[in-house]
């Protein structure tokens, strides 16, 4: 064999980017072939083409990790999934447009098609009391966790006893948020409780809200319900997992952030609030979504229903003005929410709700898949002992 399908350690190490200990365990598993330097038998060799396929499978590992991560934050699609997407700047629920959808329908029917149907609603009417809490948040957590530590695990269920627990558990967390055990719609039951009388046009942007913010695609919530689900907990369990994530800033606590957005308009005025945060870098709550260059959809079938706040109004038409980027809807969520005159946490507990359907359409999906959710992580730490 010539002398140069044979290599130095040095040139070994360098080739492989490792260090002599990383080199030494590829030739003790068997990776590497090694032979006495013929001319100086106190040092060795390390066969060329071993190192070669070694850099190349490096290499292509490499690639496929930036790929993975990649896809992590807004990437490629990462799971199949035949309940929602977004497409052409429209989002579509198992196919069907979800701006039409929210002329017609509830929540409930929305949340059968999400999770595939089975037939006519279901509904059970043995629910405990909602717990005691100060607020609606708090309440809310606390009715699903309830239902998390004593509910069955989904997987080997069958898909009607799952329909009526999914049922049960919409009506479990709006009598949560609602601070009873009620009946009816749930868009009528949370108007009801927040005096806006069922029935009526503030119930009905309510219901709209419902439809429309059901379910999002592959968001941190339904990803981190999946999870959940993988494992096959209850899809209480999973539903916690999901409300649990909606409470972050970058998620369901994005119209906070647009509360204060609007509160720095009001004192500065809004030109200079807006100006104020492009030269500091910082973002605009509210305004512009990365799957919606050309505006969302969803905040303008909204807006169309009601006549915002003056100062949120200015505000809308300003950053608009200034930057050509639409409302999105977290803007339309809190400003609907303003202009009915609704507690101050009602965004977070529409979007809630609402989600939760979303929630137990990914929960039960993922249990029909039978895969548990796994992703190894890229190390990056210290170089481990002993290799």
């Amino acid at each position: 064999m010539p002398p140069t399908d044979w290599i130095a350690a040095e040139e070994a190490q360098a080739r492989l980017k490792v260090r002599p200990q990383t080199l030494y365990a590829y030739v003790s598993r068997g990776r590497v072939s090694v032979r006495p330097d013929p001319t100086d038998p106190r040092r060795s060799l390390y066969r060329a083409a071993d190192i070669a396929a070694l850099t190349e499978r490096k290499s292509r590992s490499r690639k496929i990790s930036e790929v993975a991560e990649g896809a992590i934050s807004w990437g490629e699609p990462v799971l199949s999934s035949e309940i929602t997407t977004v497409s052409g700047g429209r989002l579509f629920y198992r196919g069907r447009d979800a701006i039409r959808l929210a002329e017609t329908e509830t929540l409930e029917s929305v949340a059968r098609l999400l999770r595939g149907g089975h037939g006519a609603a279901l509904k059970r009417t043995d629910r405990p009391e909602p717990p005691p809490g100060s607020d609606m948040r708090t309440r809310g957590y606390l009715a699903l966790a309830r239902r998390a530590a004593t509910d069955p695990p989904a997987r080997g269920r069958a898909p009607l006893a799952l329909a009526v627990e999914a049922a049960t558990l919409l009506d479990v967390l709006t009598d949560a948020i609602a601070g009873e055990v009620g009946g009816g719609a749930i868009h009528n039951r949370l108007a009801l409780a927040w005096g806006q009388g069922p029935g009526g046009p503030g119930a009905d942007l309510i219901r709209r809200i419902l439809v429309l913010v059901a379910d999002h695609e592959l968001n941190a919530s339904a990803f981190a319900a999946r999870v959940a689900a993988s494992t096959g907990a209850s899809l209480a369990a999973s539903a916690l997992a999901g409300l649990s994530t909606l409470s972050g800033p970058r998620h369901g606590g994005a119209t906070e952030a647009v509360r204060r957005f609007v509160a720095e308009a009001a004192e500065r005025g809004p030109r200079e609030a807006i100006a104020a945060r492009l030269t500091d870098d910082r973002a605009l709550p509210g305004f512009g979504h990365n799957l919606y260059p050309d505006g969302d959809p969803r905040a303008a079938a909204l807006l169309e229903r009601f006549t915002p706040p003056q100062e949120l109004a200015r505000l809308q038409e300003m950053v608009w003005a200034i930057t050509g980027l639409a409302a999105n809807v977290d803007f339309a969520l809190m400003a609907g929410c303003e202009a009915l005159k609704l507690p101050r946490d009602a965004p977070f507990a529409l979007f809630s709700v609402a989600r939760c359907a979303g929630w137990i359409a990914h929960a039960i999906e993922q249990g029909q898949q039978d895969r548990l959710i796994r992703p190894r992580a890229r190390y990056v730490g210290p170089e481990p002992e002993g290799i």
